[in-house]
């Protein structure tokens, strides 16, 4: 089975992140900001990955180091967890709506982080959540990750249906893309001959 753990220990934060890929989507994930946790919670559901997420962080100062940090151990988790990268189909995207929000993910898991936002959150808190931190988290985990990662939003009036459309629309773009191809099991998709 894919998977891997994760830990990163700071002076700002203390991070175990588990993932299994060819999971079903459990998840048990406290970081101690609500908001994010639910967006984990739906990235683990709509990705099928199994995923536990226990963060300690500096919450007196803000949410950042918080959300940053755990960005950070997810994407490395899932860069060892797919190892080679052998069998797995690379490409997903998704055209995610949710009630006024519509929201595009694409996404490559090459190897090569880069990461494009069309994003326009309305409101700067999603209740205590600062939206800001809605990139930030995408940046960390597709540097980390080892993703390009393009999100555009195409249409939205409610920050919270906006950001939670963006996690849905990348988890289930990172399902197609964890796939193993059934016609190409046993070779790492890329004319290089790695990833």
């Amino acid at each position: 089975m894919r998977s891997a753990s994760i830990t990163r220990t700071t002076a700002e934060t203390d991070i175990t992140v588990s993932v299994a890929l060819d999971g079903t989507g459990r998840y048990e994930n406290a970081t101690g900001v609500g908001f994010f946790d639910h967006m984990l919670d739906q990235l683990a559901r709509h990705a099928l990955i199994d995923m536990t997420v226990s963060a300690r962080g500096d919450l007196h100062i803000d949410d950042h180091h918080t959300v940053e940090d755990t960005g950070i151990a997810l994407g490395q988790a899932l860069a060892q967890a797919m190892g080679d990268k052998r069998g797995i189909r690379r490409y997903g995207a998704c055209l995610l709506p949710m009630d006024d929000a519509l929201v595009r993910a694409a996404l490559d898991l090459s190897g090569r982080p880069y990461l494009v936002w069309n994003v326009d959150l309305p409101t700067a808190k999603i209740g205590t959540f600062d939206t800001e931190l809605v990139r930030e988290f995408f940046q960390a985990f597709s540097t980390h990750g080892g993703i390009t990662l393009h999100v555009d939003m195409l249409h939205g009036l409610n920050s919270h249906h906006i950001a939670e459309a963006a996690f849905k629309a990348v988890a289930r773009a990172l399902r197609d893309a964890l796939e193993v191809d059934a016609r190409k099991a046993d070779a790492v998709p890329s004319t290089k001959g790695t990833l």
